[in-house]
C-alpha cells in the first residue's frame, strides 16, 4: 500500500486549483515577489491590477488607494477585515488632483464582472513572519495580490488528523499572524478528503460542507469533499460572488438603559462575519 503524505495532498490541491485558472507560486517562486516575509500582500501584482483596472485614474490616486489597502491595521482584526471588505466590494475612495482641481475617485481592486480578468494565484507553504513568530499556512489563494482564501490541510491517512484539527490550526494562525487575515474572505479546513468552509469569525458549528448544484451532483458521493469545494466554490466566478454578495458583517445590538435607544456595538469582539448559505445545499 502506497503511503500518502500531507505534501501529496497539498500537491493535489494545487493541481486542482491550477485547473480552475490559478497560477501556482511555489515557495521559491514567492521569494522574488516579497521583499519581506512580513508582507502578506503581493504588492507588485496588486499595483499592476489596479493600474489595469483603473486606466483613467491618475497614478497618484492609484498609489493612494494601494497605500490605504496596505496600511490596514491588524490590531482590531474584525474591524479591519470589515473595512477591507468594504473597499474590496465598493472600491477605494481617494482624492485625485487634476488640472481642473480636486475630484473624488473610486479605485477598483477587483473586476467582479469578469472574474477571469483578475490575477489569480495559488501559493503553497506561504511563510509569514509577525513580531517573533513564523507560521506557514498550507495554501493561500490570491486575487490581484490580495490573500482572500486560506486553506489548512491534514493527512487523511493519519487517524489523529481531522478537519476539526485543521480548523483549530486556522485559529492558531489568526492569533499568531493576524495581519494575513485582515484580507481574508474565506477559511477552509480539510483532512484532504472531507472539507468545510467558513468565515473569519465563524465557530466550528458554522463551518459547512460545500455541495455541487443538483445538475452536477451525480457521482459526488464518490468525490472527496475537498475536490467538490475546489471545483464548485473556488472557481473564480463563484469565489468572487460569495465574497462580494454573500458575505455580511453582523454587530450585536445593545440598548441604552437610560434612553432606550438601540445601537450597534462598535466593539471588535461583538462583530461577526457570516457567509450566507445560499450556495451551501443540503
Amino acid at each position: 500500500m502506497t503511503r500518502i503524505y500531507e505534501s501529496d495532498i497539498e500537491k493535489w490541491v494545487v493541481e486542482l486549483l491550477e485547473k480552475q485558472g490559478y497560477t501556482h507560486l511555489s515557495p521559491d517562486d514567492q521569494e522574488p515577489e516579497r521583499g519581506d516575509l512580513k508582507e502578506v500582500v503581493l504588492a507588485a501584482r496588486l499595483r499592476a491590477a489596479v493600474a489595469r483596472l483603473n486606466p483613467g485614474a491618475p497614478k497618484e490616486a492609484r498609489e493612494d488607494a494601494i497605500k490605504q489597502v496596505l496600511n490596514l491595521s491588524s490590531q482590531h482584526l474584525v474591524e479591519s477585515n470589515e473595512a477591507f471588505h468594504r473597499t474590496l466590494t465598493d472600491g477605494v475612495s481617494v482624492i485625485a488632483h487634476t488640472e481642473d482641481g480636486r475630484r473624488g475617485e473610486i479605485v477598483r481592486l477587483i473586476d467582479f464582472e469578469n472574474p477571469r480578468n483578475n490575477d489569480l494565484v495559488v501559493a503553497n507553504q506561504f511563510t509569514v513572519l509577525y513580531e517573533h513568530t513564523s507560521k506557514r499556512p498550507d495554501v493561500v489563494l490570491f486575487v490581484n495580490g490580495l490573500p482572500l482564501v486560506v486553506i489548512e490541510l491534514k493527512n487523511p491517512t493519519d487517524e489523529n488528523a481531522t478537519v476539526h484539527k485543521a480548523y483549530t490550526q486556522l485559529g492558531n494562525y489568526k492569533a499568531a499572524i493576524p495581519h494575513l487575515f485582515v484580507y481574508n474572505g474565506i477559511l477552509i479546513a480539510s483532512d484532504g478528503i472531507d472539507a468545510k468552509a467558513g468565515a473569519l469569525t465563524a465557530e466550528w458549528e458554522r463551518f459547512s460542507v460545500w455541495r455541487a448544484p443538483d445538475e452536477r451532483k451525480r457521482g459526488e458521493t464518490h468525490t472527496p469533499q475537498m475536490e467538490t469545494l475546489i471545483k464548485e466554490m473556488l472557481a473564480p466566478e463563484i469565489l468572487l460572488d460569495v465574497v462580494r454578495n454573500f458575505t455580511v458583517f453582523e454587530k450585536n445590538k445593545k440598548e441604552d438603559p437610560i434612553s432606550g435607544q438601540i445601537y450597534a456595538s462598535p466593539r471588535c469582539q461583538d462583530s461577526k462575519l457570516v457567509i450566507l448559505r445560499w450556495y451551501i445545499r443540503p
